[in-house]
């Protein structure tokens, strides 16, 4: 950021469940530094006053599933320096990309009393397939760590460092037994980014996937192992397809399983 310009810093919603911006909102002490720092410009989920861009800063929770939405991201993509996606929804179209394998018409035509006043894409899209991402904190939620660092970083002008490890890491590191060993229960972990501090292990759980796939994170390979602990070829389709089972990696596993 250039010397004397107090950047800006904007947080806009999609479709999602608010999640991702309750987690800066958890930062507590470290928001009121970062409240210092920058001139929140727009945040309508703790702040009336919305002030129109140039941003130096925007965050984006939340996946495109309208018309509007579209036109809405590619205007924020315009207004700002650096765009990064935050969270599930908005790296992998989230929970609701699980419409993306079925007709969304049909779902519509059974929940809603008057189908007529529903206006959606058929699917549920990550920013990133509209416009130019610069970069995207995983979770859900996304990490408040990885996300202090994250603005940190933007506003001293470095690379964000977050791990590119799997949650298997994190396990050792705090001691965890691995409950797939141990146990035999089925877990994600190891083709799944780390950024939770393998919280779910910890309490004699599987991993979920919650920070997607890891870069060759070889689900194929995890999901035939998933099947020798006694889950069926459905239940492992199931199992990637989560917080983030529209990513290409948990994407393709689960479509391969549900058809053999």
């Amino acid at each position: 950021m250039s010397p004397g310009h107090k950047p800006r810093l904007a947080v806009f919603k999609f479709a999602s469940c608010d999640g991702c911006q309750l987690s800066l909102l958890d930062c507590e002490d470290e928001l009121l530094a970062i409240a210092g720092a920058v001139e929140i410009a727009y945040f309508a989920e703790a702040s009336r006053r919305m002030l129109e861009g140039p941003y130096d800063v925007t965050l984006v929770e939340g996946s495109v599933t309208t018309d509007e939405e579209i036109e809405k991201i590619k205007e924020a993509r315009r207004e700002s320096r650096f765009l990064v996606s935050i969270g599930a929804c908005a790296i992998s179209g989230g929970i609701q990309a699980l419409r993306n394998w079925t007709d969304v018409n049909e779902y519509i035509h059974t929940v809603y009393a008057t189908p007529k006043y529903i206006d959606t894409l058929a699917k549920s899209h990550p920013i990133s397939d509209y416009v130019p991402v610069d970069f995207e904190l995983r979770g859900c939620p996304i990490s408040k760590s990885q996300l202090l660092e994250l603005v940190t970083s933007l506003l001293i002008g470095r690379k964000p460092r977050v791990p590119e490890y799997s949650v298997c890491m994190e396990c050792k590191w705090r001691g965890t037994v691995c409950v797939m060993v141990a146990q035999g229960i089925p877990c994600l972990g190891p083709a799944t980014q780390a950024g939770c501090n393998a919280l779910c292990p910890a309490y004699n759980r599987g991993c979920y996937g919650c920070f997607g796939p890891v870069e060759t994170p070889n689900p194929l390979s995890l999901g035939e192992h998933f099947v020798e602990l006694g889950q069926s070829r459905a239940e492992v389709s199931r199992a990637f397809r989560s917080f983030n089972g529209y990513l290409p990696a948990f994407r393709e596993a689960s479509e391969q399983f549900e058809d053999s």
